[in-house]
């Protein structure tokens, strides 16, 4: 039974947006699962320690909306090993909204539902530096029908996406999006203007007749959706509310203000939504976070749930949250070396980018020092040592 604690933790961050920060200075994975929660725990036994040195352990990041195609490159940016990269800003799990930029990506039947099953199989097979991939989202096309949806389904596929189908006007794919929501395919929908030639803009009275799951990069991707209708959307509905580094940043906090006034935070999600044409943005998730507490005036763990509870409660995930019985995905951070903070958590307030000292996924540790954030003022160390982990620059 393989072992692993982290001791001397400074703040625990829960990831769940009603608990926030929560007791202890221990924590004991067994198998790639938390095992124990609390303080001076006995961790003589541990095969693995990270001391923390005083600093925050928060869950590892969810990004649900990143653009993955079938290995750790991304066509759009000509850029290999980019998602070992996200690692490196704190990223355990990454979700694909659809392999769209395969190239010469197929719109047949056949072949949309091979695209899916092959990039699902593949990333079962592949985790790049330890991160969760789940991929293989199906692209709703028209030439798609409810048994192209049961076959899919009964091969394990479980995410959809639309907005990039050849239909003549959106609200016409309401059909198929039901039909994958009847065979338990989560669907996530386009939302805002055309981002890639060939897709088309997708509204709010769209999004209101499509109903999907998730309204993917509600505050843009990248041009954003009228302030009346994204409210409406909030305060009406029951669809995930997905906010995105490479969206309208103004519209994020509109939203987020919105959601809270209307007791609906616990239906936002921070993404990156990318790479895309914005750019491969390892910092991506955890830099939203930042926006989002320092100028939407949330506290720091609520904004790190939107980036890691909600989008496990959305995906139905075993990570996001440190509790007993939950996946050993977990970040050390700190305030970044020369920082006016004190800590991560008022860091993370400040609107600064913290820095990671460690990555732990499924209760091993795959990064120390994070070549991608600034250096932690206080740097965790893990027993037995492993230089091979050294990071930094």
């Amino acid at each position: 039974m393989a072992t692993l604690a982290i001791t001397n933790i400074g703040t625990i961050v829960s990831g769940d947006l009603e608990r926030g920060v929560i007791a202890g200075d221990t924590i004991v994975c067994e198998d790639g699962k938390i095992s124990q929660i609390g303080s001076g725990l006995p961790v003589g036994g541990a095969d693995v320690v990270v001391d923390a040195q005083g600093t925050t352990v928060t869950p590892g990041l969810i990004d649900s909306h990143c653009h993955v195609v079938l290995g750790d490159y991304t066509p759009r940016q000509k850029t290999v090993d980019f998602l070992d990269s996200y690692v490196h800003g704190g990223i355990a799990s990454v979700i694909s909204p659809g392999e769209i930029h395969a190239p010469g990506r197929p719109r047949d039947a056949d072949g949309v539902k091979a695209l899916a099953v092959a990039a699902r199989a593949c990333f079962l097979n592949f985790k790049p530096t330890g991160m969760k991939v789940h991929a293989g989202a199906i692209v709703i096309e028209p030439t798609l029908d409810e048994d192209d949806f049961r076959e899919v389904a009964a091969q394990g596929v479980w995410l959809a996406k639309y907005g990039f189908g050849n239909f003549a006007d959106p609200s016409d794919g309401e059909p198929q999006i039901r039909w994958a929501q009847k065979y338990g395919i989560k669907v996530m929908c386009h939302s805002g203007g055309a981002s890639i030639p060939g897709s088309k803009p997708i509204t709010t009275d769209h999004l209101l007749t499509l109903r999907p799951d998730v309204c993917g990069h509600i505050n843009g991707g990248t041009t954003s959706l009228d302030d009346d209708g994204v409210r409406h959307i909030v305060r009406e509905t029951s669809m995930w509310l997905q906010v995105v580094q490479a969206g309208n940043l103004r519209s994020t906090i509109d939203i987020i203000h919105t959601a809270v006034e209307s007791g609906q935070l616990g239906r936002v999600l921070a993404a990156s939504d990318t790479p895309t044409g914005t750019g491969m943005m390892p910092m991506a998730v955890i830099k939203t976070v930042c926006e989002i507490a320092s100028l939407a005036g949330l506290l720091p763990a609520q904004a790190l749930a939107l980036a890691t509870g909600n989008n496990a409660r959305a995906y139905e995930l075993n990570s996001g949250v440190i509790e007993v019985g939950r996946d050993a995905d977990l970040v050390v951070m700190d305030a970044a070396w020369g920082s006016l903070a004190s800590d991560a958590l008022s860091s993370i307030a400040r609107g600064d980018i913290p820095g990671v000292s460690a990555v732990i996924i499924d209760g091993q540790v795959r990064t120390l020092r994070s070549r991608n954030t600034p250096a932690a003022t206080r740097m965790a160390t893990v027993t037995p040592a492993m230089p091979w982990l050294g990071g930094g620059h």
